[in-house]
């Protein structure tokens, strides 16, 4: 059946936002197409609309494609808890923790659940547009491989590699990652991406042709470098990255922060400036500030006091405006407990103290996607729920939002909390700064204390949509795409 994968010579070279690219140029192109990663390694995840946890970086392409996210896009996902250990998540469930070592040991036993997964993708989609994981030159990972050239030998995938020319280099991580591939595995490799170009690609074409008298492998296509309002993959993401606005949002960078998609709404807004900070003195002076998602809450809240921002934080949150996600919310409570050693074995910490309420962490995992309505703002809101910790709340305590809806199921459900002067707020709701009507309702009230005009935010999604457009103008203008049709095994439209 008709697939092809993109494998890159590093992590970071691109491979998810070419994949995602293929993918709506295949849908435009009319044809039925998924994306496909056997196994991803990310902390920014994903809950389905049944409840299930998958990579962020699938659930681009699946709207690249044209599809609502489902965990068959990504049925393992690992996300690390530390340098040496890692949640592993199988089919949108907990499979349970592991150590590296433990997991590549038992990676083999997936294989047979893979094959077959991916059998059923070819007979219901015309064309399966897979993504490798960092390199497939890790040679010392080769005889346990199910992601790179292990996985497209199982379901018999022809490959393009991709480099980024962007971080220098290319041309020799490209004939070396080829180098160090076994025979049977260079045969699979059809072509050659270069990706992140800056400059006159005239001056590139004399490199091209040697490299391919070296590698004897035809380039593709050379993609210039861009900047679309689209997700950033772990790695990927440029924490240090600014933009001026008048609105200045400080974002605590957490050790082992996750979800960082929570923040791309606010960075389509063009007044407003996210700057991620990791000591006290990038602090400054912020408009607001928040504290994202942690797969390591109780570490993290370590950091914060360690590193003197938890006073800072504090100064902060006693006039102006505090945001705490997740990991963040249960950070601004008055303590966090974990007596099973869930996330780490730290036992019990002391919060900032700042909302009412406390984090008791259990062995059962919340996902769920949520709609609720807002106590502060009007309209719906929503996004979804993934954390261990369960809150309870204190006398001084009053909740947010309601949640009335959990993976399309009635309810009636309190969530967050919001001090008296509602100048801080918490929530479990991930993406709810997606929701328009809660992104105006918080922006506004920032412009409004700075003397600044009110402004009407955009639907998120529908920028999304145009900014997937732009990325397949830009990629099917860059790539012999005749080429790629026929490595694919299609017609053309």
């Amino acid at each position: 059946m008709a697939k092809i994968m993109v494998q890159g010579t590093a992590s970071s070279v691109g491979k998810s936002i070419l994949v995602a690219a293929l993918c709506r140029i295949f849908k435009q192109d009319g044809y039925k197409v998924v994306p496909y990663k056997s196994q991803n390694m990310s902390l920014n995840s994903y809950i389905t609309l049944d409840g299930k946890e998958m990579g962020r970086a699938q659930v681009l392409q699946a709207y690249a494609a044209g599809m609502e996210p489902q965990v068959f896009m990504n049925p393992i996902l690992l996300k690390p808890t530390s340098d040496r250990k890692c949640q592993i998540i199988v089919n949108g469930k907990v499979w349970g923790n592991s150590t590296a070592m433990e997991y590549h040991n038992m990676k083999l036993e997936f294989k047979d659940m893979l094959k077959d997964e991916f059998e059923k993708l070819e007979e219901e989609f015309d064309i399966v547009v897979m993504e490798g994981a960092g390199s497939p030159a890790e040679i010392n990972l080769r005889d346990r491989d199910i992601v790179n050239m292990g996985m497209a030998e199982l379901v018999d995938a022809p490959v393009v590699l991709v480099g980024d020319i962007d971080k220098g280099g290319v041309f020799a991580s490209l004939a070396g990652t080829m180098l160090l591939l076994k025979d049977d595995e260079k045969k699979r490799v059809k072509g050659t991406i270069i990706n992140k170009f800056r400059g006159d690609v005239e001056i590139l074409k004399p490199g091209l042709t040697m490299l391919e008298d070296v590698i004897h492998i035809p380039t593709l296509g050379v993609v210039p470098y861009f900047r679309l309002m689209l997700e950033d993959e772990d790695g990927a993401i440029e924490f240090n990255k600014k933009k001026k606005g008048d609105i200045d949002i400080a974002v605590i960078k957490l050790p082992h922060i996750s979800n960082f998609t929570d923040l791309d709404a606010l960075t389509i807004e063009e007044d407003v400036s996210v700057r991620f900070v990791t000591r006290k003195e990038e602090f400054g002076n912020p408009d607001m500030v928040i504290i994202p998602g942690s797969k390591n809450t109780l570490e993290d809240l370590v950091f914060v006091r360690e590193s003197g921002l938890e006073e800072l934080i504090k100064e902060h949150s006693a006039e102006k405006m505090t945001i705490g996600i997740c990991g963040g919310f249960q950070i601004l409570g008055e303590k966090l407990k974990d007596p099973y050693e869930t996330e780490s074995t730290v036992g019990e910490v002391h919060g900032l103290g700042i909302l009412d309420i406390e984090t008791v962490f259990e062995k059962d995992k919340t996902m769920t996607r949520v709609k609720a309505t807002c106590s502060e703002c009007s309209g719906e809101v929503y996004g979804y729920e993934i954390h261990m910790g369960q809150c309870q709340y204190g006398e001084r305590s009053k909740s947010i939002f309601e949640i009335y809806s959990e993976n399309g199921k009635e309810v009636k459900v309190k969530d967050g909390a919001i001090n008296d002067k509602g100048n801080v707020i918490g929530t479990y709701i991930h993406g709810i700064f997606d929701s328009v009507n809660f992104r105006e309702y918080i922006l506004n009230g920032l412009r409004k204390e700075k003397g600044l005009e009110e402004r009407k935010s955009r639907e998120y999604e529908s920028i999304r949509e145009e900014e997937l457009d732009k990325l397949a103008d830009l990629v099917r203008n860059a790539l012999d795409m005749d080429e790629i049709y026929k490595i694919v095994g299609v017609k053309k439209n």
